[in-house]
């Protein structure tokens, strides 16, 4: 039987570098390798792309080869350099296992609509939607879902309308992930300090009302109207925000927070959470998969947090445990996501 030939792209440019290489190394380990025949590429912190054995913390160091995706659709897969030429790889399908940016807003996308390769998750235009924050606000807010009161400062703004912000309130990157410039505001004094902050992800920023309630949220997989919902989540914190990806050791779990699969919920709440979710994902033309972050107030009013188009795949993610609480091995979840993408 031939095997299914994917690319499975990891690293990258973004400040979710390590995190992407955290997310491969756990797809690698799950891969049937008498369906598919795996080629990994890392991307380096500078976007140089290579090719290499296997996705480790160190594969820098073994990679051995410069590799292109060709924009020329007649050749469908790589161009890989070797004794002053190129030899052709053809590629079935490519799973971008990228976070951040260039993985997630569009740019990677772009690049394999051109070369005309199938590849797993959401389109260009709903993934430059979801990784700004503002833009998918705006979306979801006009289709009658609930979103945060927010503001947006950009290059060459003033600041901020100070007399509208009720303290305590967020302020963020908009198009950056894994809380990388995040910081909670509680006074007027602090506020500047945390747009100077926010500025080194992003020219964009978002400074946002903080939501009373606990973290929730929903693995979404799936095309269209046939979607398969993970279990429910729930964050607790024991202080600040959750920001797992930036600690020292998050494989022996998080510093402030406690992560619950399945959430502590009744089953109406959960059934509610999970039918929002998929409303936001096709809301906003997500595909292939997606893990949609909400707040849970006390009232049971649910408040949309942001979405990720590429969730991370590690050991401590959230996105695989909802799945696999749902019935779902990471081995399952490559299978399904693969075959969801050749069918398109």
């Amino acid at each position: 039987m031939r095997k299914t030939k994917v690319a499975i792209l990891f690293g990258g440019c973004s400040e979710e570098h390590q995190i992407s290489i955290k997310s491969a190394i756990a797809l690698a380990a799950s891969i049937d390798i008498d369906k598919y025949e795996p080629f990994y590429i890392g991307i380096t912190k500078s976007g140089a792309w290579k090719m290499c054995e296997k996705p480790s913390l160190e594969w820098e160091k073994y990679a051995k080869h410069s590799v292109v995706f060709s924009p020329d659709r007649d050749t469908h897969g790589l161009l890989i350099k070797k004794n002053n030429g190129y030899e052709i790889l053809f590629i079935d399908v490519v799973f971008p296992m990228i976070h951040g940016k260039f993985g997630e807003d569009g740019a990677i996308q772009g690049l394999l609509e051109l070369s005309g390769v199938p590849y797993v998750g959401c389109d260009i235009q709903s993934s430059v939607i979801c990784m700004d924050k503002a833009l998918a606000y705006t979306v979801v807010k006009n289709a009658g879902i609930d979103v945060p009161d927010y503001q947006i400062i950009q290059n060459g703004d003033d600041s901020p309308k100070t007399e509208r912000l009720v303290y305590p309130v967020f302020v963020k990157p908009a198009r950056s992930g894994s809380s990388f410039g995040v910081n909670k505001v509680c006074r007027e004094d602090d506020l500047d300090m945390a747009i100077n902050e926010a500025r080194k992800y992003d020219s964009k920023i978002l400074i946002e009302q903080a939501i009373f309630g606990s973290e929730v949220g929903c693995a979404v997989l799936g095309d269209g109207t046939d979607l398969i919902v993970g279990e429910v989540d729930q964050i607790s914190l024991r202080h600040g925000f959750f920001k797992i990806h930036q600690e020292a050791q998050p494989e022996k779990g998080s510093e402030n927070a406690t992560i619950k699969v399945p959430a502590d919920i009744s089953i109406e709440i959960k059934k509610c959470i999970q039918e929002t979710a998929k409303k936001i994902y096709l809301i906003l033309g997500c595909s292939g998969l997606a893990r949609i972050d909400l707040f849970l107030q006390e009232d049971g009013h649910i408040v949309l947090n942001e979405v990720n188009t590429m969730p991370g795949f590690t050991s401590y993610s959230r996105y695989p445990r909802m799945m696999e609480a749902a019935g779902f091995t990471l081995s399952e979840l490559f299978d399904h996501l693969i075959e969801l993408t050749l069918r398109r």
